[in-house]
């Protein structure tokens, strides 16, 4: 009998168990969000200042929801980055199903923005509302980064809940392997926003 999960529901114990999925904790894994980042302009720098005084101005009239950090939060970031122009363009609330190989467990999902260039998969994008930890929302984003048609592939996928970012890098090879960023946060001194849009504009690059 297939079961069928939804991505919401899934856990990490859940895709090591069913698809052998390993955390990587090599530092030349996912050199990506370090290396080669591209410089931010100054009139970027000012809109994201922007954004993150928004983002105070929002916790304090809660509930900080999942639709309010995709408007206020999100879309500014791919704004910036070009992400709405040739050649990307952004499907939202795209459904997902993945089947372990013995087809006994379907995942099913709706993940918040995937970014595609011509037919790739470039990034997938998870909000969570802000009581939520990024960890929770971690399985999820892995569930859905392993449904990419494009397995031949390195996957990219960011998580946030508005105030904080990690990136994601899944290699699908004999087996799933995958690695994060730090975590950026937005209560930290600076703005590290800027370091945020300089990792989504380089992963554009790739």
């Amino acid at each position: 009998m297939i079961q069928t999960l939804q991505s919401r529901n899934v856990t990490l114990r859940d895709l090591i168990d069913r698809f052998g999925i390993q955390l990587v904790r090599d530092e030349s894994f996912f050199p990506e969000w370090q290396t080669a980042l591209p410089e931010i302009t100054d009139a970027e720098k000012q809109l994201l200042d922007k954004v993150k005084s928004r983002y105070f101005n929002l916790v304090e009239y809660p509930p900080f929801l999942e639709k309010t950090v995709q408007i206020a939060i999100l879309s500014p970031l791919l704004f910036l980055a070009d992400f709405f122009l040739p050649p990307f363009h952004i499907k939202a609330e795209k459904s997902t199903e993945i089947i372990t190989e013995d087809e006994g467990v379907i995942i099913r999902g709706q993940l918040d923005f995937v970014v595609l260039k011509e037919r790739v998969w470039l990034m997938v994008i998870e909000s969570k509302e802000m009581s939520y930890s990024l960890e929770v929302g971690l399985a999820q984003l892995l569930s859905y980064m392993l449904a990419s048609p494009h397995p031949d592939k390195p996957g990219y996928g960011m998580l946030t809940n508005g105030g904080s970012f990690t990136f994601v890098k899944l290699v699908r090879e004999d087996v799933p392997k995958y690695k994060t960023s730090r975590f950026f946060e937005l209560r930290n001194p600076g703005n590290e926003l800027y370091d945020v849009l300089r990792v989504i504009k380089r992963i554009g690059q790739l």
